[in-house]
């Protein structure tokens, strides 16, 4: 069951971002059906482990092609990585707290952080750099 569909307007036009950002909804998806299938909390907990090292070590990239390039748009962008980043701590330790996990919620909070990110920020950047 996926979470998440790739849209068009998710690209920000550079093949190899673009397929990354693939890989990461992919990731979100695989997540989204362990949990609907029944996966215990071992397996939930992996998963989004196995989610914020992959955003985590995209976003670094990023941060990084922004720091040497002294892109003016950097603080900006990066507190947006942040704010995600915040928001996927948040879901990590309710499920270590209780096991919840709100799949309807995390897709609609995902979906539309992707949809701004991605159609704004990324593709601010990638553009600009060519990256």
């Amino acid at each position: 069951m996926s979470l998440i569909v790739w849209k068009e307007q998710f690209s920000v036009g550079v093949p190899s971002i673009d397929h990354e950002h693939q890989e990461l909804i992919e990731s979100i998806n695989s997540l989204n059906s362990v949990a609907h299938d029944g996966g215990n909390y071992e397996e939930v907990s992996a998963a989004l482990d196995e989610i914020y090292t992959q955003i985590s070590s995209h976003f670094a990239l990023e941060e990084r092609i922004m720091r040497t390039a002294n892109y003016d748009a950097y603080s900006e962008h990066k507190e947006d990585h942040e704010d995600l980043l915040d928001e996927l701590r948040d879901i990590m330790d309710r499920v270590d707290y209780d096991g919840s996990y709100d799949e309807q919620r995390l897709g609609q909070e995902l979906e539309a952080w992707f949809t701004t990110h991605f159609s704004t920020h990324d593709a601010r950047l990638h553009r600009r750099f060519g990256h």
